[in-house]
């Protein structure tokens, strides 16, 4: 089994659902995105156009992050998600420079800091549940709802996504909805020649 997700840029309509879905579900910290999107805007008026490009972690299956880990940190999980051990990790941010796609963040801050809700705003018990699992001066990224998948559920983004535009599954199940999509779509990973054989593909053109 290898999870894996699919982005239909032909369907995102930007409107970033996801990333808060990301927010609420992780507690991440202010200015930190495990999940994003971008926009490319293609073509010359009169006929241009936007496109919104989902991003995040592409869970690489040759990943730089793993390779270039002093601690053994960064790893992949029986499933090919990449994941990062803060027992292990010693926030050296070899790993963050080592992406080439941006996706990793490192925790320059906690509860405790008045910068992690804003000034004015005191955290409710739910935050404060969620944000437990943060550990200053350690790297944090997308874990692909490891504990939603866990418990039969599809990540929060998936979830939340009101135009379908992600699909998450089984890249090694032929059978998988991924899988089909991925050959009906003719879907490739970002930056194919960085060779880092990502387990995020993307339909369509941008």
């Amino acid at each position: 089994m290898r999870y894996g997700m699919l982005f239909d840029v032909t369907r995102c309509v930007g409107c970033a659902a996801c990333v808060m879905a990301c927010k609420v579900e992780h507690a991440t910290l202010q200015g930190t995105y495990w999940s994003s999107v971008f926009f490319q805007e293609t073509g010359t008026y009169p006929n241009a156009r936007m496109t919104a490009i989902p991003a995040g972690c592409m869970h690489c299956q040759n990943a730089p992050c793993v390779q270039s880990c002093p601690t053994g940190a960064s790893h992949h999980s029986e499933e090919g998600v990449s994941l990062v051990d803060h027992d292990k990790c010693i926030g050296c941010r070899t790993c963050v420079n080592a992406c080439p796609y941006n996706a990793r963040h490192y925790n320059y801050t906690n509860i405790d800091d008045n910068r992690y809700f804003g000034q004015d705003f005191a955290p409710t018990p739910f935050e404060l549940e969620k944000t437990g699992k943060h550990i200053r001066g350690t790297v944090e990224k997308c874990v692909m709802c490891d504990e939603r998948v866990a418990e039969g559920k599809n990540p929060a983004c998936v979830t939340t996504c009101i135009a379908r535009a992600r699909i998450f599954g089984d890249l090694d199940d032929p059978e998988s909805e991924i899988s089909a999509a991925i050959k009906a779509k003719n879907a490739r990973p970002m930056a194919e020649h960085l060779s880092t054989q990502p387990n995020v593909y993307y339909a369509g053109k941008f």
